[in-house]
Formats: C-alpha cells, sequence, structure tokens
C-alpha cells in the first residue's frame, strides 16, 4: 500500500477517535490490504495521539482466543497500544459519550520491572520480568461501523483500543496458575460471562511470549513500568450508561467500572 494512503486512512481512524464517528470497513474498500498495511495505518493513528500529547504507557494483545481467530480468519493474535489517555482508576465511572460502541472484557494485565526484547524471550523470561499481575477491564472500542470487523480492520485501529481500568491488588505471577485461574464478570449484579486464564493462548504468559518475541522482531521492547493487557479470558460484554460492571479473577483480585 502507498504511503499516500496509509497516511490517509490513519488519519481518517484519528478523526473518527477524536470525533466519536464510525468508518466504514477498510477491508471494504481496500480489499487488497495486508496485516503489514494495518500495522503501518496503525502507526500513523498512533503518531497522531502521540502528536496530540498522549504517551505510551504499554501494549495489549487481542485475538487470543480460538473463536476470535477462527471468526476473523487467522491463526495469530494481534497488538495495539495503551496510552496515558485511556486509563481510569479502579472504581472511576467511566463517561459513555468519550466512547463509540463499547464492550467490556476481563483480563490479566502484566506490570514489567525490566525490560523485555525478543526474539528468544521464554515463558520463564516473561515470569521473571513482571513486577506483578493484576485484575483489569479493557473496554473495546471500533472506530468501524458495527464492529464488521476483518483482522486488517482491527490491526489498523489499534487493535480496537478504547479504555481500561486496572485493579489494585498487584500479585506475584508465580503464585497463581494463571491458566487454571477462573474469571466472573458481573453486569449490574448479574453474571455476564466466565472464563479461565487458558482461554487466552492457553495462558496468559504464552500471550506475553508471543508479544515479546513478535516486537522483539520489530525492534521494540517490553519497558519497565509498562502494563500490558493480556487478552480476554472470556466474552465480549456490551455496555451503556447506568452499568456497574466487576471482574473477579481466582487467586489475583477484582477490578470494578461504572458507566454514566
Amino acid at each position: 500500500m502507498e504511503q499516500g494512503l496509509i497516511t490517509q486512512l490513519g488519519d481518517e481512524l484519528y478523526s473518527a477517535l477524536v470525533n466519536r464517528q464510525v468508518l466504514e470497513p477498510l477491508t471494504n474498500r481496500h480489499a487488497d490490504i495486508t496485516i503489514t498495511d494495518a500495522y503501518h495505518i496503525q502507526q500513523r493513528m498512533l503518531a497522531r495521539r502521540l502528536d496530540a500529547g498522549e504517551k505510551v504507557i504499554g501494549k495489549k494483545i487481542g485475538v487470543t482466543s480460538q473463536a476470535v481467530m477462527n471468526m476473523l480468519g487467522v491463526n495469530q493474535p494481534d497488538f495495539g497500544y495503551m496510552l496515558d489517555g485511556m486509563i481510569y482508576n479502579e472504581g472511576e465511572a467511566v463517561p459513555i459519550d468519550t466512547l463509540i460502541q463499547p464492550r467490556a472484557e476481563g483480563e490479566i494485565a502484566f506490570m514489567m520491572k525490566r525490560d523485555l526484547m525478543g526474539p528468544g524471550v521464554t515463558a520463564a523470561d516473561v515470569l521473571a520480568a513482571t513486577e506483578g499481575v493484576m485484575a483489569c477491564f479493557e473496554i473495546v472500542d471500533s472506530r468501524i461501523r458495527d464492529w464488521k470487523i476483518k483482522i486488517q480492520d482491527t490491526v489498523a485501529d489499534n487493535a480496537s483500543c478504547g479504555v481500561f481500568v486496572l485493579g489494585d491488588r498487584l500479585v506475584d505471577p508465580r503464585d497463581v496458575d494463571l491458566a487454571t485461574c477462573g474469571m466472573v464478570l458481573e453486569k449490574n449484579g448479574d453474571i455476564a460471562c466466565t472464563g479461565a486464564g487458558a482461554a487466552t493462548l492457553g495462558n496468559p504468559v504464552n500471550a506475553m511470549v508471543w508479544l515479546a518475541n513478535t516486537l522483539g522482531r520489530l525492534g521494540i521492547p517490553l519497558k519497565a513500568g509498562e502494563i500490558v493487557l493480556s487478552g480476554s479470558l472470556g466474552q465480549l460484554v456490551p455496555i451503556q450508561a447506568g452499568d456497574n460492571l466487576r471482574v473477579t479473577i481466582g487467586g489475583i483480585g477484582s477490578c470494578s467500572v461504572r458507566f454514566y
């Protein structure tokens, strides 16, 4: 894809984000777009946000469940960037009108205590470089109309990042079985979905290994102090104004968020 078109599409996505509008799927308009093209578009969208004063504070891993891979017709996850303008505190209220078509995911977030650079990163390397893990919500959002996405659409759209909320408890990842820990996501007091760590590539640590090695091939490190969202443990839950959500992950803790 020509650089001019990459710039144009990245700018379109940035404008959609700022103006809270939706776009027709990029893949409908440009059938030959590749995943590599999509990451270049993502970089343009990211550059616009950085130019506006935001800062990168971490990364996210998406498309970590087999069901979503099947839906998008791929056999690998994707990644995006978490920015300081996306973070909310535990229990804080999120204004729904800052989002477009949000959905909530219960996840395990990793807090890095040292840099990690692939290729060649192993699960042991990930655990050694992790300060701790915590329960979190990722509120995914799409600038693509009605979530009619293919993998190229979501990659270009910064992996459908919206905002995120971290729990208030940090746990040593070696003190909990991240594959078998159960997740319960409640919406307005009712159970909306359940899941387990194994939903994320068999173990969230596997997702972290994939990310570190994938970024390493691009010359990008995971940095000390960064937050990495490792992927959803269950299905996406639609949200609207007035909703109160709580996620609890066995052995790790809980996180709550409300919307107005």
